[in-house]
């Protein structure tokens, strides 16, 4: 559509570019505010798993935004349509579930085109990944793996020094060594955990029935802690692009409603529905306990960098945002209507 007349040249390098550069590109038209399909490269089939004739002469943002993340995208069209150029980390929807892009939008004015823009979507979901998941792994295992151990250490000492004297002192002692002890044993077993989602494939193709998964990991739990109040709130059947993988996940985050939840009558509820967003299934656990901390949660969504003093107190919420994202899915936390928290999963719908 670009190689008329003298300026054949020109517009046929940057196509033969564009058609061999390994980004995802769009080319688009502005059609009452919202970018309408006109050509893609094989770069984006690639990445996003969407056959161009499916796209041609298609919004878009119907096909890769998802849908709770529209606002965003509307307004990155505003900068486009106003002759903005856009720069920004986004998370886009494709066939086996969300990735994490840098996202340019790049405006194009040419009266003989059907184009208004370009969009250009580099994929970091995996650089992303292997970035925060080696950050995670140094500096917790560093830090309570260092902090228990002095522990030890010390109280080891001042207990020997006492043995010959059963004090209070020495009771107390004694209690700090063993709780040490037995946080330096839960550490180990997450990262064994850690180390089954970090080595298994991508589980965009397995396909797994939420329900009696969830019912199981209710039931346990009800034996194990019978002073919890468990509900759940579950369909008859809902298929999700998950492996039993999605059995640990579920599982820690009930264990820390429990284990963190200092309330009088402890109360936790497991649901799954079908997703407001189409295509989606969405899997909650909440609790009345105290909120896990922001400067927990911001970490683990991204929202704030890693450094030696905002890591995470432990591998466990780790260990559901890496599950998660094998499945290409998200993870977000909230305030529950019990007061507590509202932990959410939301993953690709299973055919």
């Amino acid at each position: 559509m670009k190689d008329e007349g003298p300026a054949v040249e020109g517009p046929g390098r940057y196509r033969h570019l564009v058609e061999h550069i390994q980004d995802a590109v769009v080319e688009f038209e502005l059609v009452d505010g919202e970018p309408v399909v006109r050509e893609v490269n094989e770069a984006f089939e690639d990445v996003f798993g969407y056959q161009t004739a499916r796209l041609l002469d298609e919004p878009l943002n119907d096909w890769i935004v998802p849908d709770w993340q529209h606002e965003e995208a509307m307004a990155l069209d505003e900068r486009t349509a106003d002759g903005e150029i856009n720069y920004r980390r986004v998370t886009r929807e494709t066939a086996s579930g969300l990735r994490e892009f840098l996202y340019r939008g790049i405006p194009y004015e040419d009266p003989t085109t059907e184009t208004d823009g370009f969009a250009v979507y580099t994929e970091l979901s995996e650089i992303t990944r292997k970035e925060r998941r080696l950050q995670v792994m140094n500096r917790v295992l560093r830090h309570n793996l260092r902090n228990d151990t002095n522990l030890i250490l010390a109280h080891t000492t001042r207990l020997l020094a006492e043995l010959d004297e059963q004090t209070e002192e020495v009771t107390e002692t004694a209690a700090i060594i063993e709780k040490a002890a037995h946080d330096l044993e839960a550490l180990t077993e997450e990262v064994t955990d850690v180390r089954r989602i970090l080595s298994a494939p991508e589980a965009t193709d397995a396909v797994i029935d939420c329900v009696p998964l969830l019912q199981q990991i209710a039931n346990r739990h009800r034996e194990r802690s019978p002073m919890v109040e468990f509900r759940t709130d579950l369909p008859e059947s809902l298929p999700v692009r998950a492996n039993r993988n999605l059995d640990l996940a579920v599982d820690q985050l009930v264990d820390n409603a429990i284990a963190h939840n200092c309330a009088a009558e402890p109360r936790v509820r497991i649901a799954a529905a079908e997703s407001d967003a189409n295509g989606w299934a969405s899997l909650r656990v909440d609790d009345n306990g105290p909120l896990i901390p922001a400067t927990e949660t911001d970490v683990i969504t991204g929202e704030a960098e890693i450094s030696a003093t905002r890591h995470g107190s432990g591998l466990g919420l780790w260990l559901v945002k890496w599950s998660v994202d094998h499945f290409g899915g998200e993870l977000s936390f909230a305030t529950s209507e019990m007061g507590g928290n509202s932990v959410r999963i939301r993953l690709p719908r299973g055919e």
